[in-house]
């Protein structure tokens, strides 16, 4: 019976990139040899399950598939006839894959392998193809790390220790959290060669700026005479205060938009999220009778 590749991860057959892999991960994790050593049967949906991923997260061997479906499944299925002629002997060097041969030694799917698997090289003794080694790389793996919002906006490096050697990992100025930094060659280890290892970055909250995507959000005090009237206002940044208007009238909770003053935006140079400064009005306090009695004749003449 064909193996249907989309049903072995659990995926709709319009699924995007990033759905495949991440239901191959999920997929694998749970059929993993490791997390079930007594059960056979994991092991063997395990490699079905890197089978269809190393198909179906392919783009060329997808589109593939999507049109041959049936015939690139009989292509696991079948039993080759190299072992008795001095070719390939069994699975190893053709990736799991045996190819049938008709009487003359030819294979009648030839061009159709090919397409798929991107051809086997020269013809051997018996007609046949050299087998390319298709072996899967390693599993990604992923590991959380977290950085202050301050490092975030400048930028940081960390170190960790996988094994004897310690690595040290530049985390890029804007990083959000959910940002991966991605790590060549420090996955797990796999016949086709190791996996990719993933940071994924968690910036904690800061006391006194907010974050909303590459904006920043900073409460500012302002006194009531200021609001009323108009004035210029200290509002700290990520850098250095910066001096900002108040136009009169100006309503508590009403925000001044200071431009260019947020988050670097990440991977891209010299560009930057603003800076929402949100009013705080202030009254004053501890008013002597002749300040009171003033504020009173004030009130007095805007009714």
């Amino acid at each position: 019976m064909a193996k249907d590749y989309y049903q072995l991860l659990g995926v709709s057959k319009d699924a995007d990139e990033k759905t495949i892999k991440q239901a191959y991960r999920r997929m694998a994790k749970k059929y993993h040899p490791d997390a079930n050593p007594d059960d056979p049967a994991a092991e063997a949906r395990f490699k079905e399950i890197g089978e269809a991923y190393a198909t179906l997260s392919d783009p060329e061997k997808r589109a593939q598939y999507d049109q041959f479906g049936a015939d690139y499944a009989r292509y696991q299925n079948m039993q080759g006839q190299y072992g008795n002629t001095g070719g390939f002997g069994g699975f190893g060097n053709t990736g799991g894959f045996r190819v049938d041969v008709d009487d003359a030694g030819n294979n009648p799917f030839s061009d159709v392998f090919e397409s798929i698997f991107g051809g086997f090289g020269g013809r051997g003794a018996a007609g046949g193809g050299r087998a390319r080694q298709t072996s899967m790389p390693g599993r990604d793996l992923e590991h959380e790390i977290s950085i202050h919002l301050r490092e975030a906006y400048e930028g940081t490096t960390r170190y960790i220790t996988k094994g004897d050697r310690r690595l040290k990992v530049n985390i890029p100025a804007g990083a959000a959290t959910g940002t991966k930094v991605r790590l060549s060659g420090e996955g797990e280890q796999g016949m086709g060669g190791p996996g990719d290892l993933y940071l994924i970055v968690n910036v904690e909250s800061d006391g006194q700026f907010e974050r909303e995507g590459d904006d920043l959000y900073v409460d500012v005090e302002v006194d009531l005479f200021t609001a009323t009237l108009g004035g210029g206002v200290r509002v700290p940044t990520m850098a250095r205060p910066v001096k900002v208007n108040v136009p009169p009238g100006t309503q508590s909770g009403q925000r001044l938009r200071v431009r260019g003053k947020g988050m670097p935006r990440l991977r891209t140079k010299d560009e930057y999220g603003n800076l929402y400064a949100r009013v705080m009005v202030t009254v004053p306090q501890n008013l002597t009778p002749t300040q009171r009695e003033l504020l009173m004749q004030f009130k007095e003449s805007l009714d």
